[in-house]
């Protein structure tokens, strides 16, 4: 028997608000049928079923167990900033074993990381 990965799935306070934050910083689209009580933002490349957010009424309190990691089409530092106008906040900067990213959280507070491109010398070759 094997599985198929279906969604991630985010509990948050403000599900459009998040939602809508993840819709501009994938380039995904938000599903006309999404509403309050949750919102699915769709991979529109159909690779995965996409994200999904669901209210819940605790705070996040510790770091995630898991987070994603964002591979730019150009410079780290460009989607930094462009990520950063869309409300998420850099965490810190990390340089270990030849190489960087950084760290950043979405406007809830989930952790998540953006990786070199190709303008800061990554290549998908190695």
């Amino acid at each position: 028997m094997t599985l198929r990965l279906d969604t991630l799935t985010f509990d948050c306070a403000d599900v459009m608000h998040v939602a809508r934050f993840w819709t501009d910083a994938l380039g995904w689209e938000l599903d006309p049928e999404s509403e309050p009580d949750g919102a699915l933002v769709r991979d529109p490349s159909g690779r995965s079923d996409g994200l999904y957010f669901q209210p819940v009424p605790e705070s996040k309190v510790a770091k995630n167990r898991l987070h994603l990691d964002l591979r730019p089409s150009g410079s780290m530092a460009a989607e930094v900033e462009r990520l950063e106008g869309l409300g998420a906040t850099v965490v810190r900067r990390v340089d270990e074993e030849g190489s960087f990213w950084t760290v950043m959280q979405d406007p809830e507070g989930n952790e998540l990381c953006v990786l070199r491109g190709p303008e800061d010398g990554w290549s998908p070759e190695g």
